[in-house]
């Protein structure tokens, strides 16, 4: 393991205080599991950044937070996913996947022109709405035009709408009388973050769960070709410095797939990546949170309310539509 060097003490105030806001967020989610370690871990961001002074010796860390630890999450989140698990889900489910993400994905940039929202928070709603709550905000936010408080308001409403769908859906099924297959597979292709999906699925059984996962992840498999895509439209729009057409965090991404779906990774491997990629994500989070401003973000906040009540409700509503018909 490489041990900090004289050049890089500057980095430690800033290292401390995010490891200190790591342990503040996973404490608070583990006691209130509806809140993601990664939302907390923002919302701290928010408030330490807007201190009445926040140290300038804590800035170069938490700028070397803000970039490294986020890829390298991101890299270890494809250990979770098997393309064997996601073949195993049927034609038909697959793709109804594919319909619901990429209908919702394009639908909520073009909801985010109607409602006057910039271009960049649309294209992290819609992403995050689309494959996966706050991670695909992280693996998407560098490669867009964004303002920081963008990626905070983005990760706040996947945390307020994910909810609205964990409480809403449940009832729903009970009403309609949908059985757990299916509602397995509306939890994991309409509801924003794994933990979300989880209790949404679990009123139903274990059965149900155990499908709403592995479409949730189904859709986290979209998250590179997505990057990739929005990465090329934007070499396409700017004549400025260019983003690589596949940003090697993302090919990291798709090594970690490979390997995981090769079979040969250790068991014990699979599940150290697990807390290991919550670890860095939050991390990142928070310092992307303390370069958030209250009084910018506010300015966004209903149009950003509006757009966020309109995908979730779009991502729904393909979901229940796209699961009926075809899987």
């Amino acid at each position: 393991m490489k041990i900090l060097t004289s050049a890089d003490a500057h980095l430690v105030p800033g290292l401390v205080l995010t490891g200190a806001a790591v342990a503040a967020a996973i404490l608070v989610s583990s006691q209130v599991p509806v809140l993601s370690a990664l939302t907390v871990a923002v919302a701290l961001g928010v408030v330490v950044g807007n201190l009445p002074r926040l140290p300038d010796r804590v800035r170069p860390g938490l700028e070397w937070v803000a970039r490294t630890p986020l890829r390298a999450g991101v890299v270890l989140l494809g250990l979770q996913l098997s393309i064997a698990q996601v073949l195993g889900l049927g034609a038909g489910t697959v793709l109804a996947v594919l319909v619901t993400v990429a209908v919702t994905f394009a639908g909520t940039l073009w909801l985010g022109r109607v409602l006057g929202v910039s271009r960049g928070l649309s294209l992290l709603v819609a992403t995050g709405f689309s494959i996966c709550g706050a991670s695909a905000v992280a693996a998407v936010e560098g490669v867009v035009d964004r303002e920081d408080e963008d990626v905070a308001t983005s990760v706040a409403m996947v945390t307020v709408f994910g909810t609205v769908a964990m409480i809403a859906l449940p009832v729903t099924f009970a009403g309609t009388g949908v059985g757990g297959d299916l509602a397995g597979r509306i939890a994991g292709a309409g509801v924003h973050e794994v933990a979300q999906v989880v209790a949404t699925a679990s009123p139903l059984g274990a059965s149900a769960v155990a499908i709403a996962v592995v479409v949730k992840l189904s859709r986290v498999v979209l998250l590179a070709p997505l990057v990739t895509v929005v990465s090329v439209l934007r070499r396409r729009e700017t004549t400025s410095r260019r983003p690589p057409i596949m940003p090697l965090f993302v090919v990291g991404f798709l090594v970690a797939v490979a390997l995981r779906s090769s079979g040969q990774l250790p068991g014990f491997v699979v599940d150290l990546s697990k807390p290991v990629t919550t670890l860095l994500l939050t991390a990142a989070l928070f310092a992307l949170g303390t370069t958030v401003r209250v009084a910018a973000l506010m300015r966004t906040g209903p149009r950003a309310f509006a757009l966020g009540t309109c995908s979730t409700l779009l991502v729904t509503a393909l979901a229940i539509t796209t699961m009926t018909l075809l899987s």
